[in-house]
């Protein structure tokens, strides 16, 4: 297997190189040349454990770069970290309505799936080529604390990770700065995470900075933490026995878009719920088929909270039939006018019918919240409120009522104590692993919006 980048002028290469690299060189998202088939039809019946099937679904993306026993038990090993024995078990809470839950992994959201595994491929793959490298991401709240629990152990790394001031919950700040790792640094920055996302992408398109650094990436403008996360499609779709429809809470869009490329492996789905809060970038592009960029509103739903959504990117490839040069253009215009446009024909080709956009304001979040509550007695976090809220009101519109729809639980209530509280009169307890999170002395590192200082905090850490 070989990767492109989906602005054109960067050189293919080859799995282990799209690990390190993240970003591609001319600022393009690596894809693989061609999107690999599934070994075996979505719908069969599986006996074998998560890690097994994880291990066989990435392989085609791996091809012969890691000898296939040893990622099987990189597989195993990630994933033995995790609460649940089904690692992202398949609730039922209603009839044709279900819960996928990602949360039960060591930092408690769906980044785990992914991140606790790109850890171990690092170590591996840094070790075989004797180098060491510098993560630097930007994260909306749970990527931050799931890459430094995946990588806090690795010898070979050390990352840097910047998050928005006061823009995440106080849980998710303390799973960044309490970690006494000295290869991890967490540092708030005074601006939005779209801000924390440009500073990122701008210290990879400083070629000599990048360089002297030996950058990496473990956001999901890496492809490898993308393919990590098609997995749990395949397996929610083999446990339910059916084909179904997923509604996924989106920002950064690397979630749904994982579930595009397992459907393009040939996994049962039937479209795409994509989720967003009063931030609605997404869904006003699938309304318009023109997106256009607002000021970022703080909500309930923080992790959300994105007018920039990196992963669009790599569909937006597709849509115009893999040109490299359009997608650079448009997305050079993007950044200049705050709009993008698409074509008719390329929207109706790879949208209409397989992708479909809804909103939830805090209000809907809260009452979602509640209502599961009541109804069923369990208690759901804003995020995974927020797609279920979208995938109720897709239903009768989009989607018949008999249809099967898998809702995304990506994070666990306890993240968020104060929206489920206000919304349920229940304050959610955190796992006895993390139950001292909140007196544990923190170590807090603030910074400016300036591109001068992050880079110098950032050479200061190596």
């Amino acid at each position: 297997m070989r990767y492109i980048s989906t602005r054109g002028t960067a050189p293919e290469i080859g799995f282990c190189d799209v690990l390190l690299a993240g970003l591609a060189r001319d600022g393009g998202l690596y894809v693989p040349q061609t999107w690999p088939a599934s070994a075996k039809s979505a719908d069969e019946k599986f006996e074998a454990s998560y890690a097994q099937r994880a291990a066989s679904i990435m392989a085609p993306f791996i091809g012969d770069e890691i000898d296939a026993k040893v990622f099987q038990q990189l597989c195993v090993d990630a994933y033995s970290t995790f609460r649940h024995p089904d690692v992202a078990p398949l609730i039922e809470i209603a009839p044709d309505e279900y819960l996928l839950e990602l949360f039960h992994g060591p930092t408690l959201a769906f980044k785990d799936v992914a991140l606790q595994l790109v850890g171990k491929l690092f170590d591996h793959v840094l070790a075989q080529r004797n180098e060491r490298v510098m993560i630097v991401g930007a994260t909306s709240g749970d990527t931050g604390g799931a890459a430094f629990d995946g990588v806090a152990s690795c010898r070979n790394v050390d990352i840097v990770m910047l998050y928005p001031n006061n823009r995440v919950s106080d849980v998710q700040r303390r799973q960044m700065t309490t970690l006494t790792a000295s290869n991890v640094h967490a540092v708030a920055i005074d601006g939005t995470f779209d801000d924390c996302q440009d500073l990122v992408k701008a210290m990879f398109n400083d070629q000599k900075f990048r360089d002297a650094n030996q950058l990496s990436a473990v956001n999901s403008i890496n492809l490898v933490r993308v393919m990590a996360q098609v997995v749990y499609y395949f397996t929610a779709l083999e446990k339910l026995g059916d084909s179904a429809v997923f509604s996924v809470p989106t920002g950064n869009f690397g979630n749904v878009l994982a579930g595009w490329i397992a459907k393009q492996m040939g996994a049962s789905i039937d479209g795409f719920v994509v989720a967003s809060n009063t931030n609605d970038i997404l869904t006003r592009f699938f309304e318009s088929q023109q997106m256009t960029a607002n000021e970022v509103v703080p909500t309930l739903s923080p992790s959300m909270d994105i007018q920039v959504s990196s992963n669009f990117e790599r569909l937006l490839f597709e849509m115009n039939n893999r040109d490299g040069d359009l997608t650079a253009k448009q997305l050079t215009e993007f950044r200049s006018t705050g709009e993008l446009i698409v074509a008719q024909s390329n929207y109706a080709k790879w949208i209409t019918g397989v992708f479909t956009g809804y909103r939830c304001n805090d209000e809907q979040t809260l009452t979602t919240m509640k209502d599961v509550y009541q109804q069923t007695g369990m208690l759901i976090d804003p995020h995974t409120a927020v797609g279920l809220s979208a995938a109720r009101q897709s239903i009768g519109v989009n989607y018949p009522k008999n249809q099967s729809i898998i809702t995304l639980a990506t994070a666990h209530p306890a993240k968020f104590p104060e929206a489920v509280c206000r919304a349920t009169g229940q304050t959610p307890e955190l796992p006895e692993h993390l139950a001292d999170l909140m007196s544990r002395p923190e170590r807090i590192i603030s910074l400016p919006n300036n591109l001068k200082s992050v880079q110098a905090f950032v050479a200061k850490c190596r």
